[in-house]
């Protein structure tokens, strides 16, 4: 199935945030590791003798267990999910090298594109309600602003210009497979970030279209900044010339510990907010414990004070977190965008606003 036309896309995106709270999926990687396969899972027939480790190259299930990751996409739509993310977290070249998969990129990408929109024909088959795919761009496991090695402060691993490249054939891809918008997630150095943003203008330019971008950071830890050192002001300031569909955060916290900094975007952006936090914060054994119903509780109360547009889970979450938070999303009206004033808005580690 292929993906509307992009402007009907914005159109039916705007309509349905303007009558409710968006739901968007859970956590791929939880529902994955679920399905405990091995490294003979993951390698399929086609890539049974290929010269490296294959097993949590989750990105690779788009080409040899196809019909898995449909069904989980599907149980997320069935859940409540309005958008679910394509499973292409690790999609881009940068990401890809630490399987010799660079070649592959562009294949992995349309095809996760491609059984999301499956999925989501699937649902709307069952019910008539429309489910939207966003294309999942990750951060890549390299950082543009900060050095790897303690020794050397001057070092990068990666430049903007290569991460720019990257990002646009994901981005390409993704949109070739079926995407109806595009999803910068899981942010913790934000001149990655702008790398993306810069690839997909260029692309759009190219392309002569333009689909809605969803943009969403990680608070790395409990001190409030991501992992760059902007606190979450800094990065929409950062950002906010992109005039994203949505920002906002997930992962590495969860929804108690969120709380403030959703609060902080909520009265700051001028477009739609979105979190999708962890289930909780990770146990000795880097397992999330939190219910679907704890969560719930907590998400329901981001609806309940006015903070959220689109609400989802990260980290630890199924179908069943989001079901829950569905329901107790469903009473409540979607946060009002505010009108914020024009100033001179800069950002380093910390916003600065020019009062005149």
């Amino acid at each position: 199935m292929t993906a509307n036309h992009p402007s009907d896309t914005f159109e039916a995106l705007r309509e349905a945030a303007a009558q409710r709270i968006l739901i968007l999926d859970g956590a791929m990687g939880t529902m994955i590791q679920q399905l405990k396969l091995d490294e003979a899972g993951y390698r399929g027939e086609r890539f049974r003798t290929w010269n490296r480790d294959l097993r949590g190259n989750n990105d690779l299930l788009n080409l040899t267990q196809p019909a898995a990751v449909r069904d989980i996409h599907l149980a997320y739509f069935l859940a409540g999910a309005d958008i679910v993310e394509t499973n292409t977290f690790s999609g881009t070249t940068i990401a890809m090298a630490d399987y010799g998969m660079e070649s592959l990129v562009r294949e992995i990408n349309i095809e996760g594109a491609r059984v999301a929109r499956e999925a989501a024909a699937l649902a709307q088959a069952k019910d008539g309600r429309r489910r939207f795919v966003a294309g999942a761009i990750g951060p890549t496991n390299r950082t543009a602003s900060i050095s790897p090695d303690v020794n050397d402060p001057g070092f990068r691993a990666t430049s903007f210009d290569e991460l720019a490249t990257a990002y646009g054939e994901q981005a390409e891809a993704l949109l070739e497979g079926g995407a109806e918008l595009l999803l910068i997630e899981t942010i913790f150095d934000t001149l990655n970030a702008k790398a993306a943003v810069f690839a997909i203008e260029r692309l759009f330019a190219a392309r002569d279209l333009r689909v809605p971008v969803m943009i969403s950071g990680t608070i790395t830890d409990l001190s409030g900044r991501t992992l760059s050192g902007q606190t979450p002001a800094a990065f929409w300031n950062s950002l906010r010339h992109a005039r994203p569909f949505s920002v906002g955060l997930n992962c590495a916290l969860g929804a108690r510990e969120m709380r403030a900094h959703i609060d902080e975007l909520s009265r700051i952006a001028a477009t739609l907010v979105c979190a999708y936090p962890n289930a909780g914060l990770p146990n000795e054994f880097g397992l999330y414990d939190e219910s679907p119903e704890a969560m719930a509780k907590l998400v329901g109360e981001f609806a309940a004070s006015g903070l959220v547009n689109i609400v989802g889970g990260c980290c630890g979450t199924t179908p069943d977190h989001i079901r829950a938070i569905a329901e107790a999303v469903a009473p409540h009206a979607p946060r009002e965008v505010p009108e914020i004033a024009p100033r001179l808005r800069l950002s380093g580690l910390e916003a600065f606003e020019v009062v005149a």
